[in-house]
């Protein structure tokens, strides 16, 4: 199911999360999709989404840290 991880370890050269227990983290799946590991924020954040955006029943709202997302960009398929 978990392909690979997209960008470094969370804890690479010691480093140490929040709950420092392998958060925050990307992966990408066998069949493609990705796999995010944050902070659920979706109760916070919903009531502040655009218009233009929406939440289904079955999809919650996650946040990671933005050095997270920078650190995966070359990991990240052009297709």
């Amino acid at each position: 199911m978990f392909k690979k991880r997209i960008g470094s370890d969370p804890h690479e050269n010691g480093e140490m999360t929040g709950g420092a227990a392998g958060c925050p983290d990307i992966w990408e799946l066998e069949d493609g999709s990705f796999a995010i590991i944050g902070a659920r924020k979706t109760h916070e954040l919903e009531p502040l989404l655009p218009k233009t955006a929406s939440r289904g029943h079955d999809e919650e709202i996650v946040v990671i840290p933005r050095k997270t997302l920078i650190r995966a960009k070359s990991d990240i398929p052009n297709e």
